[in-house]
């Protein structure tokens, strides 16, 4: 899903890191914090460069999805929530620098403090900001934002916020949080992100109940009108706190923000088609390549671009749920993997846009496709020897590689061969166990664009005597069961960023494996997993830091979690003209918030 704020978890823009650490003074408080290196922009910065501070601001921006959603409470596990809340009407203590791996820079906390162990960190309040019912932001209030994500919040923020030993307020304007034996340099970071929620407006006993009253939050942007399941309509707070921070010059420049929801993509491009809605993120090649031949494409009337990004590609793959016993085998996995035909499928479904992913981090210099691995990695992996293919450590290891036809016998046999080492034969046409069993799983999907892909590989296994039933639900039964881990296999994509850190541990890790709500949707279980996470944390240096997340790679690719699929080397985006973006690109590639509507009312001057 597509919004006015990047929707990747922990994603900030690629920048070059430091060698070591910047040390920072016990008691010297600053206007940014980097996970590695010094910040890009000094104090007293202007605007992100990225962002054009002279961009007019009124209209109304319209934006449409496939799906529906039941909540406007995007920080429970409960519902299918409505996401964009997150940012535009609830905010963090820091704001995301889009230059940088990982910084953050001053919005609801003007200053942060830390030192060199980063064994605590403090935030000094913005004694301007406010909720938009008027009423400011305490430290009171960061408390208990911090206690009710602890305790009542989504796995990851549960999580993160128990690794607090303790959280006190420094008179009105300040929050002081202790790590304790917690030896984890992200936490100050993970607790800059924290989403501060207004405690006087927050019922903690029904916070964690479904609902669609519109919350105080002390964003940019009100909810002013919500169609249930339908669309969100956000209107700009006049009255916005923090339009005139550096961090904030030049984005939210829309009046209006709407948000309509499509039951089905066919619809939803006609939608478009229609001006129904300003910007679409396409994804589809065939779509790309033969549907944008409409009268108003064809007459030049609709603006079609190509933009490249710096972070690593997503992760789109069909996951297998290795809590089911039928995949808990490596070998039957790194079979079912053999007989997906990538090259065949890229000809025919995609028009041949699309490039194989192999990497968790493909397409960055965090990715360990390719590359052999070097002495630091060799040591990090040291104690878990058995948790990496040989192939995989000397950087030879690539996805199968079919002959393109559909009938590659070469693969085939290669599958066959990996199933009968794991107790499965083919007899009959039909794969069987020694009991007799047969093979037979549920690929889960939600949309018809899914469906096609998988009607693909049910017609790919078919061939090895397997049967896939394809089964298509509405969204909301299919969040229900991916939160639950309800699926034999089903597909998703897991975004990245340059610098990943905590939510590693609740995308694959062993903790994560058996709480509903986390994105462990393989079941991982891994010491390797969890030790090359914790050494990412740890790591102060930049090849240092880059080592653990490569030698993370490769225990990853090596598991054999997922059926890897394929990534679009750039970003399709169509536009209707009057939608403009600054020429500056982030390099994590567009950002929406700082796009604005020509010929809107011209911007207001800075007192």
């Amino acid at each position: 899903m597509r919004g006015l704020i990047p929707l990747r978890p922990s994603l900030a823009a690629m920048g070059v890191f430091a060698l070591t650490l910047a040390t920072q003074a016990m008691g010297e408080p600053r206007h940014a914090i980097a996970m590695h290196g010094e910040p890009a922009y000094r104090a007293g910065f202007s605007h992100f460069r990225y962002a054009n501070p002279d961009a007019p601001k009124g209209g109304r921006l319209t934006q449409a999805f496939v799906g529906s959603f039941d909540s406007l409470n995007p920080l429970i596990v409960r519902g299918n929530a409505f996401q964009q809340v997150r940012g535009l009407v609830i905010e963090s203590l820091l704001a995301r620098g889009s230059d940088e791996p990982f910084t953050l820079y001053g919005l609801i906390a003007e200053k942060v403090e830390t030192d060199d162990e980063r064994s605590y960190v403090v935030f000094h309040l913005d004694p301007r900001a406010r909720f938009s019912d008027g009423k400011p932001i305490t430290a009171d209030d960061v408390l208990f934002s911090w206690r009710l994500l602890r305790d009542k919040g989504r796995p990851n923020h549960r999580a993160y916020y128990a690794k607090v030993a303790r959280a006190e307020k420094i008179g009105e304007r300040a929050v002081r949080f202790d790590f304790g034996q917690e030896h984890d340099r992200e936490l100050p970071l993970i607790l800059g992100l924290m989403p501060v929620l207004p405690r006087h407006a927050v019922d903690p006993e029904r916070f964690e109940e479904t609902g669609l009253a519109p919350p105080i939050g002390s964003g940019p942007y009100r909810v002013a009108e919500v169609r249930p399941g339908e669309s969100v309509t956000l209107k700009r707070d006049p009255g916005y706190w923090g339009r005139d921070l550096p961090v904030n010059r030049g984005h939210y420049n829309f009046d209006e923000l709407r948000f309509d929801f499509y039951r089905d993509a066919n619809t939803w491009f006609e939608a478009f088609k229609r001006k129904l809605y300003d910007v679409r993120f396409e994804t589809d090649p065939g779509r790309w390549t033969t549907q944008y031949d409409f009268p108003a494409a064809k007459q030049g009337r609709l603006i079609r671009e190509s933009i490249a990004s710096g972070q690593p590609k997503p992760l789109l793959a069909l996951v297998f749920n290795t809590r089911r016993t039928l995949f808990a085998d490596q070998r039957v996995r790194e079979a079912l993997i053999e007989l997906f035909d990538f090259e065949w499928a890229n000809a025919n479904l995609y028009h041949g846009a699309y490039r194989r992913t192999a990497s968790y981090f493909e397409g960055s210099e965090l990715s360990a496709r390719g590359r052999p691995a070097d002495r630091r990695e060799r040591a990090l992996l040291l104690p878990f020897a058995d948790a990496v293919r040989t192939d995989v450590l000397d950087g030879k290891y690539q996805p199968p590689v079919s002959d393109g036809f559909g009938r590659d016998r070469a693969r085939l046999k290669r599958a066959l061969d990996l199933f009968a080492a794991a107790g499965w034969s083919l007899s009959g046409g039909v794969l069987t166990n020694k009991t007799g069993e047969a093979f037979s799983f549920e690929i889960l999907i939600a949309s018809k664009d899914e469906e096609r892909l998988s009607l693909a590989y049910q017609s790919m296994l078919r061939r090895a005597g397997i049967e896939a039933k394809v089964r298509i639900v509405d969204g909301a039964q299919f969040e229900r069961r991916r939160q639950n881990y309800e699926f034999d296999m089903m597909p998703y994509v897991w975004g990245q960023s340059l610098s990943p850190g905590n939510e590693q541990f609740f995308y694959f890790g062993a903790e994560a494996t058996d709480v509903p709500g986390t994105r462990n949707y393989m079941g991982a279980k891994s010491r390797a997993i969890d030790g090359l996470i914790a050494a990412l944390l740890q790591a102060r240096a930049r090849d240092d830091f880059v080592a653990a997340v490569r030698a993370l790679d490769r225990v990853l690719m090596s598991g054999l979690y997922v059926v890897p699929l394929y990534h679009l080397p750039e970003e399709w985006i169509a536009r209707w003209p009057g939608i403009e973006h600054p020429r500056e690109i982030s390099l994590y590639g567009p950002l929406i918030e700082t796009w604005w509507r020509a010929g809107a009312a011209a911007p207001r001057a800075s007192p």
